[in-house]
């Protein structure tokens, strides 16, 4: 079956493609439009997770959207975060520099979602989806999404409805979703080191 009926397939190339970026003698030149594409390629899959991750679906789109027009007139993530420090916008609501904040915990999400899913047995994806949740997420909501959330986590579909929804077998997903793990991890470090280099933190 072609390519584009396998999103999982899609999302870890597009993520192998920016990992290589970062680790490259240049670094710095992750495009905006690159990781920007790699991140809408995810939206699909905070979808498939139904009501549980309605409010992280919508705030997650929006916020790639964003990048996505950023990206007609900024280069590179660099030079993002950069005009929005010397705009002194950086964590104004709206600004490009604190959607990318955004942005980079929706994969952050995925990533603990998929090390969950490898690990635990049987066919409920409440504890990796409640784990994830908790771990990326939940510090940074209040209790109204939060309670929301937990009273989703009994709607979500099974590990099975998800392979279907996505169009794999198991044996496929697992090398998939371990290849997203391998290369989202620098990624994600990537986007983390652009805040704590100019200090501007993490956890807002």
């Amino acid at each position: 079956m072609a390519d584009n009926h396998k999103p999982l397939r899609k999302i870890s190339e597009a993520f192998r493609e920016l990992e290589a970026t970062v680790n490259s003698q240049t670094p710095d030149d992750v495009e905006v439009a690159s990781f920007s594409r790699a991140c809408s390629l995810i939206s699909p899959l905070f979808g498939c997770l139904g009501i549980a991750f309605k409010f992280a679906e919508m705030d997650y789109v929006a916020k790639v959207n964003d990048l996505v027009e950023a990206s007609k007139s900024i280069g590179t993530l660099q030079a993002m975060v950069e005009r929005d420090v010397k705009a002194n916008t950086v964590k104004k609501g709206g600004s490009h520099t604190r959607n990318l904040l955004r942005v980079k915990r929706g994969i952050d999400m995925v990533k603990v979602l998929f090390e969950q899913i490898l690990v635990t047995d049987g066919n409920s994806l409440k504890d990796p989806a409640t784990k994830a949740y908790s771990q990326v997420f939940a510090p940074h909501h209040g209790w109204a999404i939060r309670k929301a959330v937990a009273a989703g986590m009994y709607t979500l579909p099974t590990k099975a409805q998800l392979l279907r929804m996505l169009n794999e077998d198991e044996p496929s997903a697992r090398i998939q979703m371990q290849s997203y793990i391998t290369a989202s991890a620098p990624v994600i470090q990537y986007v983390d080191k652009l805040f704590l280099s100019r200090e501007l933190g993490l956890d807002w």
